[in-house]
């Protein structure tokens, strides 16, 4: 318990839960954003496909 103390209650430990819960943002961003792209492309290229026939 004294890891969730020093994490809580320091200046070092509220910095370092910061950079931990933006980081964790970021990721889920990113992942939100790619998925996004990669479903837009792959409708794209199956329009695409259909048209090409």
């Amino acid at each position: 318990m004294n890891a969730m103390t020093v994490l809580f209650s320091t200046d070092v430990g509220l910095m370092s839960l910061a950079v931990i819960v933006v980081t964790l943002g970021m990721g889920g961003f990113y992942l939100r954003y790619f998925m996004k792209h990669i479903r837009e492309d792959s409708l794209r290229a199956a329009a695409e496909a259909k048209a090409g026939r």
